[in-house]
């Protein structure tokens, strides 16, 4: 096998899903094949264990020690991707490994028993430098296809999670359950109830389906054990096919010559035409800056149009992880995408309460995050107290990377008096 077969094959293995790509791609270097014939010996009760071991081919038995409770407990065989030696207390084994027919293993030596343990999901190292947004996307493995996320301070909440949060979580896990080879193409997201902020976020991801080529994932994210949020994702292989692009990137100017939020603010703060009282009120409000940077190619006298131009990109310096871009991206998705669909509606005093419905995205090309992407957003349709969104992603070369589509719930405020309620 040469590195790349082993590489994926080491990616089924559900213990090292979770791990970054690099992890295993080094992991894939340091590996060693072990070969048995049947009835030998693998690991012994109470001897030393020199790795962690992985079944590639055959079967091995395994038996409970002697002398214990357990001494009666029918064995169990281990099989393709099943795994030993990794998790106990010490270096001892607890337990007999036989080989039942010819076997196979890959065995991870102990002295690299640290690329088990990463910093992150994301990135094997300890690096402080790295942007607030792959802190928010960073989850905790709790147990094989369960994870948990929080909604970090500083992080854009909206009174409630933040929808792209979820999505850019919910996506995370999936994506730590499928081998580094395949990546998403593909998910659609429904919003079910408003996030609570100060709760941590359970991720559970479903297998539905593992393919050669191609892997579907559902995943439920909940809140004291209500599913508040769903995503389906499929995975694939990269494989060379037909390609053209219709769509055009719209001529706008480049970000260097657009103003960010900071500098727009900026401006606000100290252009006369604005008035005092307006000015010393938005002067004493905290500004957070986003994650995300944006650089808006429209000026503010076509805020009533149905439509939205805007470049962004991620703060900071993002690992090098394919799979964290597009979750970057699918967080970032959601600002300001819905609200398109009200631009044609803003009039002065008027409040409006807008909640995310569902959220699709079609990745067509590999994405840099923390590269400049122009965002193009379109609002064909309002009806019905619902807003309908399409978006296109371009990169600087003007390819199409990304195209989504949303429907949101956008109706007037309630009046004093009138309570909100969480479910839709």
């Amino acid at each position: 096998m040469d590195r790349e077969e082993v590489t994926e094959f080491l990616g089924q293995v559900p213990l090292l899903q979770c791990l970054p790509g690099s992890s295993l791609r080094r992991i894939a270097d340091a590996v060693l094949v072990n070969r048995y014939e049947a009835g030998d010996y693998i690991a012994r009760e109470g001897e030393l264990v020199d790795g962690l071991y992985i079944i590639l081919d055959g079967q091995a038995e395994v038996s409970a020690p002697a002398n214990t409770e357990e001494e009666n407990r029918p064995d169990y065989v281990l099989n393709k991707y099943d795994y030993f030696g990794y998790g106990t207390n010490s270096s001892v084994h607890q337990v007999n490994v036989v080989a039942v027919s010819k076997l196979t293993c890959f065995v991870l030596p102990n002295q690299y028993g640290h690329l088990l343990q990463p910093k992150t999901i994301w990135n094997a190292e300890d690096t402080p430098e790295n942007s607030l947004l792959e802190r928010i996307l960073h989850l905790e493995p709790l147990e094989v296809d369960i994870f948990r996320g929080f909604t970090l301070p500083g992080a854009p909440t909206f009174r409630q999670v933040f929808g792209g949060q979820l999505i850019g979580q919910a996506l995370a896990a999936a994506s730590k359950t499928v081998d580094c080879l395949k990546a998403v193409h593909s998910l659609h997201t429904i919003f079910l109830i408003a996030g609570d902020n100060n709760l941590p976020i359970i991720y559970q991801v479903h297998r539905a389906r593992d393919g050669t080529n191609f892997a579907t994932r559902t995943v439920e994210a909940k809140q004291k054990g209500l599913v508040i949020f769903t995503l389906i994702a499929s995975f694939q292989k990269v494989e060379l096919g037909f390609e053209h692009q219709a769509a055009v990137m719209p001529d706008v100017p480049p970000p260097e010559q657009l103003l960010n939020m900071e500098e727009i603010l900026e401006r606000r703060l100290t252009d006369p035409r604005f008035p005092m009282q307006y000015r010393n009120s938005a002067a004493k409000k905290k500004f957070a800056p986003w994650p995300i940077e944006m650089r808006f190619c429209e000026d503010s006298t076509s805020q009533h149009k149905p439509s939205l131009n805007y470049w962004f990109r991620a703060r900071g310096n993002l690992s090098d992880d394919p799979a964290l871009h597009r979750c970057v991206v699918a967080y970032a998705s959601d600002l300001l995408f819905s609200g398109v669909s009200l631009n044609p509606h803003r009039e002065k005093g008027l409040k409006i309460y807008s909640l995310s419905l569902d959220h699709s995205i079609w990745f067509h090309k590999p994405v840099k995050a923390d590269d400049w992407l122009l965002y193009v957003i379109e609002s064909p349709s309002a009806h019905g107290g619902r807003g309908f969104v399409n978006g296109r992603m371009f990169n600087r070369q003007g390819e199409l990377v990304m195209s989504l589509t949303q429907e949101a719930l956008i109706r007037r405020a309630k009046t004093a008096g009138q309570t909100t309620r969480a479910k839709l």
